[in-house]
């Protein structure tokens, strides 16, 4: 914030008297995940910012001339931060407007003074989208526009001196503009704006989604070094998300329970219920099976667990137990392994599972009481995430055997086995919804070797009908492994749960 000015004045009766310069932005209470609301510039009108707690929404009122040239005015709701960051919010203008060329999105910029040093990721009325930027005080700002036109979801990135903007309208995969620039310093002030472009009109926007995110920093070790989380439900209608619970430690792959009260995951090797209602997790009793993995899966009448864990002989490392939903001593299921637990049948009889079996990885089942592996694929590459559709009939599963990482289906015995999905990203983990109508899945771009399914990246949640079709963006977020490995529909199909994770 800035500094109080204080004007002392000496009175008659000896006395001091303090008054506070009311020019000057005072101390207030943080708004949602920000700092400060203030106007920057000599606006006309003065612009607020508030939030919606129970929606996670922020609502920004603001005037001001515009953002460009070597000057600008407009209404910023800011927070300081070092360092990288991820930036990430889908904004809705509030009514028609006056001027074409009102803005919103996000901004980072050295000072408050009104011709900083500043990026921004800005979308206009009009739907002309630009990265703009000005790269020294006071100098003349810049843009480079982005071909998509109109765009509700906005990210902006800085990694180093590099800072990428990405854009799209939500459904649709991001589209990236980015510019190097030097002598930003670490700390920046950093947040969302709105400028209505006309000094004599006020313009509002609200904003959800809103995610600031620290990505993992240079040299960090998988599965050793571990950023924080947030777990997360998110409407796949609306894409309107939620973070109903936040972690500094690894949790990962929730599970929704039957009843709608609970969500499963695992942290640390052991597993946890969370209560959707007091929003308290408690540790579920799995015996002497204490090094579980993100593979853990509940059977279709929600009365047992099945586990993947690396508690058992230590040259198989991953094995597959069963658990009743209350806890207490697994049940030992795959004698032999890696052996990675990915789906229950309906009717409670099979699970199905990933193997390493011949040094391949192929797709097996085998009866939920133990007994006699039945192998489902063999084909040469990474065959994985098996999960059986509600009425039993086919199995869901991603394969590598194109190329890029893609989802197929097959028979419940392992035949006729038909693509999904053709595109060129890698697509991970079909999670079919309790009434049988659409598929989620985990996206990761073309960076990522299409046998991997590694943490802390950009990666997306997409969404396709049960037969197949065109991929919707549901979600955009941080995260990959752990994110989404399991079936985390909620038990009337409009809800999943996931993981996000910051620094």
């Amino acid at each position: 914030m800035r500094s109080i000015s204080i004007l002392i004045f000496k009175a008659t009766f000896g006395f001091l008297t303090i008054m506070l310069s009311s020019a000057q932005t005072f101390a207030q209470k943080s708004i949602g995940d920000f700092q400060v609301s203030t106007d920057i510039g000599k606006v006309k009108h003065p612009g607020s910012a508030s939030y919606n707690q129970i929606k996670q929404q922020y609502e920004l009122s603001g005037s001001g001339k515009n953002i460009w040239g070597t000057h600008d005015e407009f209404h910023f709701l800011y927070k300081q931060i070092k360092g990288d960051f991820i930036l990430h919010a889908r904004g809705t203008f509030i009514g028609k407007g006056t001027d074409p060329h009102r803005k919103f999105g996000w901004m980072l910029r050295s000072t408050l003074d009104t011709g900083s040093a500043m990026v921004i990721a800005t979308v206009h009325g009009d739907g002309l989208t630009s990265l703009q930027y000005r790269n020294t005080n006071n100098a003349e700002a810049m843009e480079n526009k982005s071909e998509i036109v109109g765009p509700d979801v906005v990210q902006l990135e800085r990694r180093g001196n590099l800072y990428i903007m990405s854009v799209a309208k939500f459904g649709d995969p991001f589209v990236a503009k980015e510019i190097t620039l030097e002598g930003f310093g670490d700390d920046l002030y950093v947040g969302l704006f709105i400028s209505s472009h006309n000094a004599e009109v006020v313009e509002k926007v609200t904003f959800d989604n809103v995610r600031i995110t620290v990505p993992v920093k240079a040299g960090q070790v998988p599965y050793r070094d571990y950023l924080g989380s947030r777990l997360e439900t998110m409407d796949v209608q609306t894409g309107n998300r939620q973070v109903i619970h936040t972690d500094t430690g690894s949790i990962q792959a929730p599970n929704w329970t039957n009843d709608n009260k609970t969500l499963i995951y695992n942290k640390d090797g052991l597993i946890y219920f969370f209560d959707l209602k007091s929003k308290k997790s408690k540790v579920l009793n799995t015996d002497f099976v204490k090094e579980n993995n993100n593979d853990h899966v509940l059977s279709f009448d929600g009365k047992m667990l099945g586990l993947s864990s690396s508690s058992g002989d230590k040259k198989y490392g991953s094995l597959i137990y069963t658990v009743p939903i209350a806890g207490g001593k697994p049940k030992l299921i795959t004698p032999i392994g890696p052996s990675y637990l990915h789906g229950w049948s309906p009717d409670g009889k099979y699970l199905t599972f990933t193997g390493q079996r011949n040094d391949d990885y192929d797709i097996y089942k085998i009866p939920s009481n133990g007994g006699p592996e039945i192998r489902l694929t063999n084909t040469p590459g990474l065959d994985d995430g098996s999960e059986y559709s509600p009425d039993g009939k086919y199995i869901y599963f991603n394969s590598v055997r194109t190329g890029f990482m893609q989802l197929w289906r097959m028979k419940e015995d392992g035949t006729e086995h038909t693509q999904l999905t053709f595109d060129e990203y890698n697509n991970w983990f079909p999670h079919i919804s309790p009434d049988g109508k659409m598929i989620v899945f985990l996206t990761f771009n073309k960076d990522v070797p299409a046998g991997d399914h590694p943490f802390y990246k950009h990666v997306y949640l997409r969404s396709i009908p049960i037969t197949g079709g065109k991929p919707k963006v549901v979600a955009y977020l941080y995260g990959g492994q752990g994110s989404i490995n399991t079936p985390s529909w909620s038990p009337d199909s409009k809800k999943i749960a996931f993981i996000s994770n910051t620094d």
